[in-house]
């Protein structure tokens, strides 16, 4: 019986971890007063492209994972965490889709382009209207703080699992060579 998550949901876990973790400064930093022009420039498209990519894999990962859902959590484990793992899962993903589409949607309905869409011929599905375009930057800018929230309960509970309580829990998840 599979104990812990299959290797190409491990891979996307990981991968998504650090490339959600690497979009959190650079959301941060591209909007710095005083930033050189040209950084914040390629801050911005890194920022914009890099979303695209996260919607594109937070697709796939939940496509996947509604495939080929992980094993039980341990019955050692109590109840309250079951349902606080299942409920922190959830909170992850809606988040992580609520900071792309938030971030598509002020980027194109702001006028923005999304230079790696348009590279490839896929041009803004949303037409221009910056009143929505103000209220999905708001909108995303103050849900990168329940993002952050949600990713330090994570953390936290995958660190208590894997240093204090030593359980297995976080070795269903890593290493992604491990099945």
């Amino acid at each position: 019986m599979q104990n812990g998550y299959r290797i190409p949901a491990r891979i996307l876990h990981w991968v998504l971890a650090i490339v959600i973790i690497a979009m959190l400064p650079v959301g941060s930093i591209m909007v710095t007063e005083g930033l050189d022009r040209s950084t914040q420039n390629l801050l911005f498209i890194l920022h914009k492209n890099t979303g695209v990519v996260i919607l594109l894999l937070m697709v796939l990962r939940l496509g996947y994972r509604l495939a080929n859902p992980p094993a039980p959590l341990p019955a050692t484990m109590p109840g309250w965490q079951k349902q606080a793992a299942g409920l922190t899962h959830i909170l992850l993903y809606v988040m992580v889709f609520f900071m792309a589409i938030t971030g598509y949607v002020r980027v194109t309905m702001g006028g923005f382009p999304i230079e790696g869409l348009g590279a490839i011929g896929l041009h803004p599905l949303l037409p221009r209207n910056e009143a929505v375009a103000e209220i999905a930057k708001t909108l995303h800018f103050y849900g990168r703080f329940v993002l952050l929230t949600v990713l330090a309960l994570h953390i936290g509970a995958a660190l208590h699992h894997a240093i204090i309580l030593r359980d297995g829990v976080f070795g269903r998840i890593w290493p992604f060579w491990r099945t």
